[in-house]
């Protein structure tokens, strides 16, 4: 059978499902020509189907399959498959996430509704998972593995490897290092598996990782910040300790990549009024009561521009020529603020400025903008002038190219700074208030220039 070479239902039940669906039928939905299906495809495919032959789907799976399968899937589907399944298998398939990701999907659920989940599971399976949800999930410990190999500064290489093993044993995410402890636990060193399986027979982990100077972050560090570092350093995970060294637990890479990812998609849509929490799947009501707020701003904003303009009017009335050209001015200050703002926000996101730092950036793409406001200004020069036979007009509208390019460039750099100087998101709505300011200054020092120079 193909739906047994996929992996997804080794044993499907005979029985039908509500509304005659079988379970062979919600296989060959599910991808019946693969041979093997990583859960992450495994994730795309059930995103596809209906709520009920999802919850239909994961009901039948391998424990273990499902629990995999969840983890992938996006926060909202997750969340609706979750309350539309029974309670115990619910809890059956949050036993066998990894912690992390059983935090994460359980945080999306209503107070209610987690509450039962955890009351169902072993008790020191609900205790780990409700202390990791008292933390921020914007921290480390918001995004922290707790599944981690702890080695004493007393073992020898031997006992150490013997007792990897056995930890492994115990279905724990495969480690990356292994994290050499004292006697309170506080983080002494850090050892990777190769160094372990390359060491001298006899050698004390103490002394493997002695006069080492370990990475970490406390608990209470910005996930931001963690990802940043991890970077930097080209680790595969970082630890996370309290205040006074004691380990907590590890942010890997797998967890950075999903963070880099939301961070991204945060800016992409803030830079233009969105909801960062936004999605297709976002119900279309609240993506409204979201949109609106900045699109009001964004209104308002462009009354500001459309004033400019009516302030000349009888400018744009002796020569309707102007109005042709007035767009391309504030178009091309808008392109090249936008490119400065990406570049700052996207500066922003990775690396932490200091003030000089930052406002040395401003001054580079002014730079940027004056170098390459005089090229474009040239070319819209000669081409004012060929399209109007006019030289004036020609210069006016380089004069303004210019100017306006400048002072895109400049704004694009500080709306940025500016933001976060307020305490808000650099990202957020820039791209509004980017624009009504290449806008105005656009219209105005066009329609200015025309009107000192050509009436």
């Amino acid at each position: 059978m193909a739906e047994e070479r996929a992996g997804i239902f080794p044993h499907p039940p005979a029985d039908t499902e509500p509304h005659g669906i079988t379970m062979p039928e919600i296989c060959r939905e599910a991808g019946d020509e693969a041979e093997f299906i990583h859960p992450a495809d495994l994730a795309d495919h059930l995103e596809n189907l209906s709520l009920e032959k999802q919850v239909c789907a994961l009901r039948h799976m391998p424990t273990e399959d499902a629990a995999e399968a969840l983890a992938e899937l996006e926060g909202s589907v997750a969340v609706d498959v979750l309350e539309n399944l029974d309670a115990d298998v619910a809890a059956q398939i949050i036993a066998e996430m990894s912690p992390d990701d059983a935090a994460d999907v359980l945080d999306e659920l209503d107070e209610e509704h987690r509450d039962v989940l955890l009351d169902k599971l072993d008790k020191e399976d609900s205790e780990e998972l409700r202390h990791l949800l008292n933390f921020d999930p914007d921290s480390a410990a918001g995004v922290m593995n707790t599944e981690l190999v702890l080695l004493e500064r007393s073992f020898t290489a031997d006992e150490a490897i013997a007792h990897i093993r056995r930890e492994m044993a115990e279905d724990k995410e495969s480690p990356y290092y292994a994290y050499v402890v004292d006697e309170q636990d506080v983080l002494v060193g850090v050892l990777s598996l190769r160094d372990i399986m390359l060491a001298r027979p006899g050698i004390r982990v103490g002394e493997a990782v002695a006069g080492q100077s370990v990475v970490s972050v406390t608990y209470d560090t910005d996930k931001r910040e963690v990802a940043s570092l991890l970077s930097h350093y080209n680790f595969l995970a970082m630890p996370v300790v309290d205040l006074e060294g004691h380990i907590m637990g590890v942010v890997t890479y797998d967890d950075i990549l999903d963070i880099v990812h939301e961070e991204a998609s945060a800016d992409m849509l803030g830079m233009v009024g969105a909801d960062p929490e936004e999605s297709v799947d976002t119900p279309w009501l609240e993506s409204v009561r979201k949109r609106l707020p900045w699109l009001m701003v964004n209104l308002l904003n462009s009354a500001l521009s459309a004033s400019v303009v009516y302030m000349f009017e009888g400018t744009i009335a002796q020569m309707a020529v102007l109005a042709v050209l007035m767009p391309m001015v504030a178009n091309q200050a808008g392109n090249t603020g936008q490119q400065a703002l990406a570049v700052m926000i996207r500066q922003l996101a990775t690396d932490r400025f200091d003030q000089k730092k930052a406002w040395m950036a401003v001054l580079r793409e002014g730079k940027i903008g004056l170098a390459t406001g005089c090229i474009m200004a040239l070319a819209a020069c000669a081409g004012a002038w060929g399209f109007t036979g006019n030289v004036t007009v020609g210069g006016v509208m380089g004069g303004a190219l210019l100017c306006d390019m400048l002072l895109g460039a400049l704004a694009g750099g500080s709306i940025p700074l500016i933001f976060r100087a307020l305490g808000r998101d650099p990202a957020q709505a820039s791209s509004i208030f980017l624009t009504t300011i290449t806008d105005g200054a656009g219209f105005f020092l066009f329609l200015g220039l025309a009107s000192l120079f050509l009436f």
